[in-house]
């Protein structure tokens, strides 16, 4: 088993992040953290062979952290700019995978992941072809596109919405912002939110049904 550890500023997402993780096969969550401090101290206690990791943390950049670690890391983060990815890959990060996303994103990157640390696992010298197998099989899988049905431009529209928002927003908000139809809003929404990267809840008026509402999780 990939003995893997969830570092995530918010307990929510990384139970959901947990989650996805438990579903592919050959994986285990041994422990989750949710500031910089914690990640270190879990590393130390828990010695994973992977992990997950947001940059935004509470305390510190999870990217001052990333070279720190003694495991393999996959960064998890809303963060889209170069610059931090830059900085990721330069730390050592095996992946980037921008939130939110989907449980297939994340399933093809640890099925990728697991094949590569396969490929180098057996203590022999290792020829060129060996190293380029490894570095191809690494990223092979790699997904971009959205849910099916979804374009992946849009959802970033609607991500980038909730993620400026001051505070939550409904369907019909998001729609009128967005100058979409409320039944698509609310498709990219819920895909949202079973992804772990916004926060549903009821919000009550004074007359009529309560109607969803919802607010980016970091």
């Amino acid at each position: 088993m990939i003995r893997t550890l969830i570092v995530d500023d918010d307990f929510r997402v990384a139970g959901v992040h947990a989650g996805f993780v438990e579903e592919v096969a050959g994986f285990a969550v041994v422990g989750t953290a949710h500031t910089a401090a914690e990640a270190r101290a879990r590393v130390r206690e828990l010695s994973p062979d992977l992990v997950l990791l947001d940059v935004y943390l509470p305390d510190e950049s999870g990217l001052s952290v990333l070279p720190e670690l003694q495991a393999d890391t996959i960064v998890l983060s809303a963060a889209t700019d170069a610059a931090s990815i830059r900085t990721a890959i330069r730390a050592g990060a095996l992946n980037y995978l921008i939130k939110p996303f989907t449980t297939r994103q994340l399933a093809d990157r640890l099925t990728s992941y697991a094949r590569y640390r396969g490929l180098l696992a057996e203590d022999r010298a290792l020829g060129q072809d060996d190293v380029d197998r490894a570095f191809r099989v690494l990223h092979e899988q790699d997904r971009t596109a959205a849910p099916k049905g979804q374009s992946t431009a849009t959802s970033r529209l609607v991500s980038d919405l909730l993620r400026k928002a001051d505070g939550p927003l409904s369907a019909a908000e998001v729609a009128g912002e967005l100058g979409m139809a409320r039944a698509t809003a609310q498709r990219y929404l819920t895909a949202l939110a079973e992804s772990g990267a916004v926060r549903m809840r009821l919000r009550y008026g004074a007359t009529g049904r309560p109607e969803h509402e919802y607010r980016w999780t970091e």
